[in-house]
């Protein structure tokens, strides 16, 4: 049983490195009573680190790993090297029961490679999916999964990815039954792969499963708010993400060369200024930060490479939060009832 008050921190992954990771860790100690922390990495290094914050030794343990892994690194030789590096030893930590989730702000793949090896899936999960949060027009962001574990998926997949999915909204947008939808070249029913046509039906058919199956949805509406989890192949949600990320930055950059192009927009950025505050805040990826591997039996959570302190606390706070709601059990009731039900 692994110890819900803990978290391992991957203290010397992403671009930012260990000052970052551990402006992080002491932000989320301020914000999460009683949590816990596990400093993975070079001892003496991070001992250093902490003279920065004094008040957070109190609060955490330092985990010795000589290595760390490199952005570049492929997934192959990483997992030979897991036991020494901080990725990996992060990891272990959720797997002897010493931490409930770990964090990692480094390389993605290793990651993903490192956490299947370790912790296998769930029983009734063939694949592990990496689900992250999204911001939209609405009230809450939208979960979007998979964002790249998984290139290629059968329809039983799918299904799985959306029982998790709505599994993840409820505990992180606290609702009792997600709307859920399927990413599609179109909205209509005979849209889309035989894959994808087939789960739809599979999750119609779900009549007691804690979600509301809304059909499918096109890339055009990912952010209007009208939906709170989104499903797709992974190489559909890499390339979804990726320009959606890549259309936030340009939305800014945008507004940066608008407003500096003349002394009257000048005087216009001026009078704006709350209002782009208010757009960059919404779209900064650092207020979204914290995407999980979903389906393993044990949570991991990928940071941002380049997420500053604000970043790293934040997706400290998601692990937290799964960790007390005890995510995986509500995965496994929902598949288990999801089975029952398709046996009945």
């Amino acid at each position: 049983m692994a110890d819900k008050s803990w978290i391992a921190v991957d203290a010397m992954g992403g671009d930012e490195g260990l000052a970052v990771m551990l402006a992080g860790v002491a932000r989320a100690r301020h914000r999460f009573e009683g949590m816990k922390f596990l400093l993975v990495g070079e001892e003496s290094a991070i001992r250093d680190g902490l003279t920065k914050h004094p008040n957070l030794g109190e609060h955490a343990e330092i985990v010795h790993a000589p290595d760390v892994i490199s952005g570049d690194e492929k997934a192959g030789a990483a997992l030979r090297r897991a036991k020494t590096t901080s990725m990996g030893v992060a990891i272990d930590c959720v797997k002897q029961g010493r931490a409930g989730a770990a964090v990692s702000s480094g390389n993605t793949g290793a990651l993903m490679a490192m956490a299947k090896l370790a912790l296998r899936t769930m029983p009734g999960i063939d694949r592990p999916a990496l689900a992250a949060l999204l911001p939209t027009l609405g009230e809450n962001d939208v979960v979007v999964l998979d964002l790249g574990a998984n290139t290629e998926v059968e329809a039983k997949n799918l299904v799985q990815f959306a029982v998790m999915g709505a599994a993840y909204a409820r505990v992180t947008m606290d609702l009792e039954s997600p709307r859920v939808a399927l990413l599609n070249i179109g909205s209509e029913d005979q849209k889309g792969t035989e894959e994808i046509r087939d789960a739809a039906a599979a999750l119609r058919s779900a009549n007691h499963l804690p979600m509301t199956f809304a059909g499918f949805v096109e890339g055009d509406r990912l952010s209007r708010g009208e939906h709170d989890v989104i499903v797709c192949d992974g190489f559909s949600g890499n390339i979804a993400l990726k320009t959606a990320e890549g259309t936030a930055r340009f939305v800014g950059d945008l507004l940066k060369r608008a407003f500096t192009s003349s002394v009257r927009s000048k005087i216009g950025f001026l009078i704006s200024r709350p209002a782009t505050q208010l757009l960059r805040d919404h779209l900064d990826p650092n207020n979204h930060n914290g995407a999980v591997f979903l389906g393993l039996n044990g949570l991991v959570l990928k940071s941002h490479g380049s997420a500053n302190e604000i970043g790293v606390a934040n997706a400290i706070g998601v692990a937290a939060k799964m960790v007390q709601a005890d995510l995986a059990r509500r995965i496994a009731d929902d598949l288990r009832h999801f089975e029952q039900e398709k046996a009945a």
